[in-house]
């Protein structure tokens, strides 16, 4: 927080010394420790309060897992992918669930394939998808 070393440190504690002085020192030193005490309940009763807040369900959440330096986008690509995707209605079973196979299946739809290139007729235009993307 302060970027300060142990021998900066020192030396402040140093300069601490003689400005503050022998007599002084002792009071201060326990008022410190007041501070850090008080500090120390301060945070452990927040840290109650907001558990009680929360309930139990976030106590049992695993917060390690949430971390942002575990995120491997490739792992989670990969789980995604992998999971067993299961049909829905009117679904032929092995279709992921947004194919354009699955649409079909939901909607009813019959969409042709579009004709290769060389049995159009001159002049003719190229097939014209209007609903693709």
């Amino acid at each position: 927080m302060f970027d300060i070393n142990g021998g900066e440190l020192i030396v402040l504690l140093i300069v601490a010394v003689l400005v503050i002085g022998p007599e002084r020192l002792p009071a201060y030193a326990e008022q410190l420790g007041r501070w850090a005490r008080r500090a120390r309940v301060f945070l452990r009763d927040t840290k109650e309060r907001v558990d009680e807040e929360l309930g139990d369900e976030v106590r049992d959440v695993d917060w390690a897992a949430l971390d942002p330096r575990r995120y491997d986008p490739r792992r989670i690509v990969r789980e995604a992918l992998l999971d067993d995707v299961t049909p829905g209605r009117g679904e032929r079973p092995g279709a992921v669930a947004g194919s354009a196979a699955a649409y079909a299946a939901r909607t009813g739809s019959t969409t042709r394939t579009p004709r290769p290139a060389a049995d159009l007729r001159a002049g003719e235009p190229a097939p014209f998808d209007d609903e693709a993307t």
